[in-house]
């Protein structure tokens, strides 16, 4: 299935999971269901970093929040280390919290606007006792300097802080209770591109210290290029594309996954203004009436008859390369497709035919 590794063990498995709400329309629209997350399966081995991309209302946060037990699925699992974390009560549950932790994407809405700085960070090493007192302001002024913050501003309210500092304490927090998964939700998204290269770096040094894993969360193809081994692409609550990096940049095996990178900004000005591709067409549908067949077809210029009419299954086209696509092979065998090298200038991927 699906992996972060071809042979690696995986410390995290997320199983044919769905999350699935109910109108609350008016009687007439009492009966119908969104399936926010519609059967998805990843496997997150130690020390792994899997980046999940997709337009907004694709489904991404809400796996996310669902793998960390904030959402509860109409079906599926989520095993950590072998244990369906939705079959534990609360408090079997609560230990494992300190192991499974999540950055999120509202850093205001996460956080207590009564408590200041030093008590957001140092929250999660009180709820599971780890340390003494003075030990723990060292571990808050060690995390602060991690993200780029002076320990000087412990003693603010988070409600006095910027956006780009609130998602840097945002991001400390996460990372204080040592978790061996985080669930990176768009974390540098606030942050300029100085600092996000700073907590990116923060992150891997993690990755390599304590084996760190992550599913990292974003609209940025260039932060999941330069962060995530493999890259899940996902689309009306489904995975339509899973493939390593490089793969899926070089020789992406679905039709959505290609217009994402033709539609990504360009750090070149010049070769912004040159190109001719346009953005993806249309809107991501309803998820209450999704399109029946491929979900993608009425935005899809390769669709045919047969994408209409039967759903295709997320299938290994070739080795480690998975595509929910009909005409996956067509797209692995078309010279058209595109390059995405990195530009030697800026270090950021750049479409090239």
């Amino acid at each position: 299935m699906p992996s972060g590794s071809t042979d690696a063990t995986p410390l995290l498995e997320v199983r044919n999971l769905t999350v699935r709400y109910r109108s609350r329309g008016g009687i007439a629209r009492r009966h119908e269901r969104i399936d926010a997350v519609n059967d998805i399966t990843l496997h997150l081995p130690k020390g792994a970093t899997i980046g999940l991309v997709g337009e907004s209302g694709s489904g991404k946060s809400t796996l996310g929040k669902a793998i960390v037990r904030l959402e509860r699925p109409y079906g599926g699992a989520v095993l950590l280390d072998g244990i369906d974390i939705f079959t534990l009560p609360e408090r079997n549950f609560r230990p494992m919290r300190r192991r499974l932790q999540m950055i999120y994407q509202d850093s205001l809405a996460s956080m207590n606007p009564r408590f200041t700085v030093g008590e957001t960070i140092a929250e999660p090493l009180v709820v599971h006792r780890i340390g003494r007192r003075d030990q723990r302001s060292e571990r808050v002024a060690e995390l602060l300097a991690g993200v780029g913050l002076d320990s000087s501003m412990c003693d603010k309210l988070v409600v006095q802080l910027s956006g780009g500092e609130r998602q840097r304490v945002n991001i400390a927090r996460a990372l204080a209770s040592g978790p061996e998964v985080v669930i990176a939700d768009e974390p540098t998204s606030s942050l300029d591109v100085s600092l996000q290269a700073q907590v990116l770096k923060l992150l891997k040094e993690r990755q390599r210290q304590d084996e760190l894993s992550v599913l990292f969360i974003s609209h940025d193809l260039a932060v999941i290029r330069s962060v995530a081994a493999t890259v899940a692409v996902m689309y009306l609550g489904k995975l339509v594309e899973v493939a390593r990096r490089d793969d899926l940049f070089s020789m992406p095996l679905h039709p959505y996954s290609r217009a994402l990178l033709l539609a990504a900004p360009q750090p070149d000005p010049r070769a912004e203004r040159q190109r001719d591709q346009a953005p993806i067409p249309g809107e991501i549908p309803s998820p209450v009436d999704p399109p029946r067949g491929c979900r993608f077809h009425p935005r899809c210029a390769m669709a045919s008859d047969i994408c209409a009419a039967v759903e295709p299954q997320l299938r290994q086209v070739v080795p480690g390369h998975w595509s929910a696509c009909h005409f996956a092979e067509a797209l692995g065998s078309d010279p058209a497709t595109l390059s995405f090298m990195e530009d030697p200038e800026t270090g950021n991927a750049r479409p090239r035919r």
